[in-house]
């Protein structure tokens, strides 16, 4: 049978709960009034201070009686502290009872900082009603019973007479009639004897038997009338004497409160038990107190360490989870314990394919063969795991328990690798010192399909904690990484080159030197760079960055590769994915604002025809203003100027049509024109001037439907004198310019047909004068107007093409209005950058390698010569000489100086970076 439940404890007995009984009861003494301290409601004792502190959530007991603002109140705090009943109702006005009468006033007092009413009025009376706080002698009335409010109206309580009968009275009688003998029927109910009310006697002095006899009360009489009680008004006007507080306390027995004495108890049971050596657990609840037990994290970890298979599967699956989705917050710190648990299940995959089971000592340390120090390291770890032996595990045929404890053993090391990625994590776990070994063993597993999960896992692992530590030659663990070059996994290639160039990044006191790397390895990873994978030429830049930085290792690869070669390709890679660019470097000091025109430009007849055609004259003003003026903040036109330019275009006497007057056309110029406002300026002379802000006149006229400029007629026409000016007059197709040149300027004559008549005798000798062209004149002209005419036709703008050839084939002043452009074309060829334009990639690994390899050359040679010479004086009898000997800076960066200097030249992002290289090949060949 299952164990009763035991029940939960209704009263949280804190330091809290007894300083408020405390001050409740001081409370109580001084009102005179007496405190219930735990009452008892449906068989549940009530918290008197979480009960005060529920009322006052819900704004107090005035607030919490208010069934209109808050109803059911009282039931929602009364099933937050009784368990579910059917009969809410009268639990709830039992709760309210016990706050009535134990807490209402101090509530008052303390947290409305009022007086409550009088205890007559409070806690003698009912809890029925509310308003405590406008509670006062004047408006409140207790209701009275119904016995009393019968008395006081007169009425009998009973409705009973003054004849008093006995039981036997009222039985059934026997009908008296002579007509119905024997017949047995129900008497009438007689009315009840009236009920007298004992009157004590208040006088002072002694009462006569007489006296006492003549002021008895006869029944249904008072004083003497009848048809009216005198108890009724005795009762009505009766007012009870004041009681006196009692100083009786009430006692604490085990009936009134059970709790007291358990918790004597419970501390009666904790004493004995400390005496003879039994302590309990601190902290620790009963099953089936209520608690849930611990959260899922504590639960894995608990689980984890338990090491039973069931519970370490449940711990593994919820931690893979875990520190995949919250890795920001799942740390080793937090959880003592989890990384040691954690590294001891991935320790065990050795017992899957070898004959042993390492045991871990971290005091007292026996060195044997199975034996690992987990506070120090082991350093002899290589020669225990060649000395291990073989288990015969086939991957065809496993049982399903190979499979669970693998299984468990790959989580475990994915754990462990997600949580790596947070830094403080992989500080955490580089502090111990078994996690080395750990890997060690790892990487020395056999080269099965089944360990290549848990190969991957180990070396992101170490990936990411190499950086905290620093290895020499002989360490275990680096020995073991040099091993993984030697695979044909790619991926394993790459993690293993990122974290062999990791290693003591984080230490600045300590220099990654990469000591005994096996010459074949570094031909290798040089022969890598031949491969086309972006990821691996990263990882063998990064490996040779840290590599070439020690003079010792620069000096083996002088003698065991061709360096010349290495350096061909790094020069070949700083040119990887190269963009090109061509930039236009513009000279801003030489750009010069073009003045604006002092008119608009002249239009043709034919414009000003097409212009005229708008009915409407407001329209017409904006249209012509579209078309000669043009926005610009800093310039400006006089407001006379442009009107004397608008009437001047749209003469009345030639246009025969009324247009604006000069106040319309103004506003409309404001209206046209967003940026343009009429303002009053001051000339030097003090006079007003009224101009136009914003606006200017353009080089060139527009359509203003489609933007596209007008043509220009740049025929020179003879003047007084030697002068000479300029026509002027645009129009809007190439083929009205050309007709307005052949009729106005040659005044050629046309046939039927469009083109020029054939020349009579004696006609005149046309020269060419567009622009100072000046054909035909060194023969002083010529007299074929088809001639004429077809060379006119080649000022003409081509308008075949469509691209801005307007601009292009006819030249006008529109040419002279935008600033020429000065400056050089520049053509780049950029390599991959950061969002700070800053070199990245393999580009910026690769000139990096050459640069510490120019360095460390220069010091390979200083150290060759020296030693050199140092031989020549001791063969000379120390005689010197002049050493003669070719530099190894020379020999390899000579055949690749002009790449260097193309790269230098074209490549933005390098620039820098060869410069830096090239001064050091420099004094490298010094």
């Amino acid at each position: 049978m299952a164990p009763l439940k035991q029940k939960e404890p209704s009263i949280d007995r804190s330091t809290e709960y007894e300083d408020f009984m405390k001050t409740l009861e001081v409370y109580h003494e001084k009102r005179g009034t007496t405190l219930e301290r735990e009452p008892k409601v449906a068989n549940r004792h009530i918290d008197l201070l979480r009960l005060y502190k529920r009322v006052l959530e819900e704004g107090g007991y005035d607030r919490a009686s208010d069934t209109r603002g808050n109803p059911l109140a009282w039931r929602r705090i009364a099933s937050e502290f009784l368990p579910a009943n059917a009969q809410v109702t009268t639990l709830a006005f039992l709760v309210k009872t016990a706050y009535y009468k134990n807490l209402a006033a101090y509530e008052i007092s303390t947290h409305h900082d009022k007086d409550p009413p009088p205890r007559e009025i409070l806690e003698d009376v009912t809890a029925k009603g509310g308003d405590l706080l406008n509670r006062t002698l004047e408006n409140y009335t207790p209701k009275m019973s119904r016995e009393a409010e019968n008395l006081v109206n007169g009425r009998d309580s009973d409705g009973s007479d003054s004849e008093q009968r006995t039981p036997g009275n009222d039985k059934m009688d026997v009908d008296e009639l002579a007509n119905t003998p024997g017949r047995v029927t129900r008497a009438l109910r007689h009315a009840p004897p009236q009920r007298v009310l004992f009157q004590p006697d208040m006088s002072s002095g002694r009462q006569t038997r007489s006296a006492n006899q003549a002021n008895s009360p006869t029944p249904g009489q008072a004083n003497g009338v009848h048809g009216m009680s005198g108890a009724s008004v005795t009762i009505a006007n009766y007012e009870p004497r004041p009681l006196i507080p009692s100083s009786v306390r009430p006692v604490t027995t085990p009936a009134n409160n059970p709790d007291h004495y358990n918790a004597l108890r419970k501390k009666w049971i904790a004493t004995r038990n400390a005496r003879r050596g039994i302590y309990a657990t601190k902290g620790m609840m009963l099953p089936g107190t209520g608690f849930t037990g611990p959260n899922i994290y504590i639960r894995a970890l608990q689980a984890l360490q338990s090491g039973l298979p069931g519970e370490v599967s449940y711990a593994l699956h919820h931690l893979v989870k875990i520190s995949h989705e919250r890795g920001d917050k799942y740390q080793f710190g937090s959880f003592i314990g989890l990384a040691e648990a954690l590294i001891n299940r991935v320790l065990k995959v050795s017992s899957l394919f070898y004959d042993i089971d390492w045991d871990v000592q971290y005091d007292g340390f026996e060195d044997s063969h199975d034996v690992l120090n987990g506070t120090t390291g082991t350093p002899n770890l290589l020669e225990k795991i060649r000395t291990q032996v073989p288990l015969d595990v086939s991957d065809d045929l496993l049982p399903e328990e190979f499979f669970q404890n693998l299984g468990n053993i790959n989580e475990a090391a994915l754990v462990i690798r997600n949580m790596v990625m947070l830094e403080e994590n992989a500080s955490y776990l580089s502090s111990i010192p078994l996690i080395r070994d750990v890997l060690t063993i790892v990487l020395h597993l056999p080269r099965r399909s089944l360990l290549v999960e848990l190969r991957h896992y180990a070396l992101e692992i170490a990936e990411q904690l190499t950086k905290f530590w620093k290895m020499g030659a002989e360490d275990p663990l680096y020995q073991s990484l040099l091993l993984q070059l030697e695979s044909d996994d790619r991926g394993v290639i790459i993690t293993t080159l990122r974290t062999l160039s990791r290693i003591s990044m984080i230490d600045p006191d300590a220099r990654n030197l990469l000591h005994g790397v096996p010459p074949h390895i570094i031909d290798s990873i040089c022969n890598w760079l031949l491969v086309e994978d972006e990821d691996l030429r990263n990882g063998c830049l990064d490996f040779l960055y840290q590599f070439t930085a020690v003079t010792e290792n620069v000096e083996l690869m002088t003698q065991t590769l061709n360096l010349e070669a290495l350096v061909e390709q790094l020069v070949r890679l700083l040119m990887f994915n190269a963009n090109p660019r061509v930039e236009y470097e513009r000279q801003q000091s030489q750009t010069k604002r073009i003045k604006a025109p002092a008119g608009p430009p002249k239009l043709s007849t034919n414009i000003i025809d097409d212009i005229l055609k708008i009915p409407d004259n407001r329209e017409l003003s904006s249209n012509w203003l579209r078309t000669c003026y043009e926005e610009d903040k800093e310039e400006q036109v006089t407001q006379i100027a442009i009107w004397q330019a608008y009437n001047d275009t749209f003469n009345p006497q030639k246009t025969r049509r009324e247009m604006m007057q000069a106040k319309d056309f103004i506003q409309n110029v404001s209206a046209t024109f967003v940026g343009a406002s009429a303002h009053i300026d001051q000339d030097p002379n003090g006079q007003n001037k009224y101009v136009i802000r914003g606006l200017k006149p353009r080089v060139v006229p527009v359509d203003p439907r489609t933007k596209t400029p007008y043509f220009k007629c740049n025929w020179v026409v003879p003047g007084d004198g030697d002068k000479e000016t300029e026509c002027g007059e645009y129009y809007s197709k190439p083929k009205d310019l050309w007709q307005h040149v052949i009729t106005s300027h040659l005044e050629i004559q046309q046939d039927g047909r469009g083109g020029p008549k054939f020349a009579p005798e004696g006609a005149p000798k046309y020269i060419c004068r567009w622009g100072g062209c000046g054909k035909f004149a060194a023969k002083g002209g010529t007299t074929s107007p088809w001639l004429i005419s077809k060379h006119v036709q080649t000022h003409m703008p081509d308008t075949s093409s469509k691209a801005g050839l307007r601009q292009k084939a006819h030249r006008n002043g529109e040419e002279e209005a935008s600033p020429p452009r000065v400056g050089a074309t520049r053509f780049w060829l950029n390599t991959q950058d950061d969002d700070g334009g800053n070199a990245a990639g393999l580009p910026l690994a690769s000139v990096l390698v050459l640069r510490n390899l120019a360095r460390q050359l220069a010091k390979v040679d200083a150290h060759s010569e020296a030693g050199v010479a140092q031989e020549m004086r001791m063969t000379m009898g120390g005689g010197g000489g002049q050493v003669e000997k070719d530099g190894l800076v020379a020999k390899v960066f000579a055949p690749v100086k002009e790449q260097l200097y193309f790269v230098m030249a074209y490549n933005k992002s390098l620039r820098e970076y060869i410069a830096s290289l090239t001064t050091a090949i420099a004094a490298g060949d010094g």
